[in-house]
């Protein structure tokens, strides 16, 4: 199951762009994985309070999104789908654009971490 964790600054999230942002970063794993992917995609949003997200050992109030991915590391590796890990990096990175505008891509950190096999379950299940 593909999950996000979206740090964020806390007055980026203003009532309007949390589905906006939820629904791009759903668009963009399905976008390289397919349909499946999007019934499955969690996405989790945490905003950050002002004064407590730092860039270049700086406070900074910035939009300065980290939007972690995690899924299965078989994911990234099937032959049918070539170069995974770039092409979700950069639908990843658009999905935050369409949301907050162009200038805020140079700040968009994406991490894609890939898990083990038989290191999650639903519903006390290995999955």
């Amino acid at each position: 199951m593909p999950h996000y964790n979206v740090q964020i600054s806390e007055q980026a999230l203003d009532g309007k762009v949390e589905a906006r942002l939820i629904a791009g970063l759903t668009e963009a794993v399905a976008s390289v994985f397919g349909d499946w992917a999007r019934g499955a995609a969690a996405v989790d949003l945490f905003g950050v309070p002002a004064g407590r997200r730092g860039i270049a050992g700086r406070p900074t109030d910035a939009v300065a999104p980290i939007v972690t991915l995690h899924m299965r590391e078989g994911a990234f590796h099937v032959p049918e789908i070539p170069d995974a890990p770039a092409r979700l990096i950069g639908a990843i990175t658009d999905a935050v654009v369409d949301v907050f505008g162009e200038p805020v891509r140079e700040q968009v950190n994406v991490v894609i971490t890939g898990v083990p096999a038989g290191r999650t379950g639903v519903g006390g299940e290995v999955a």
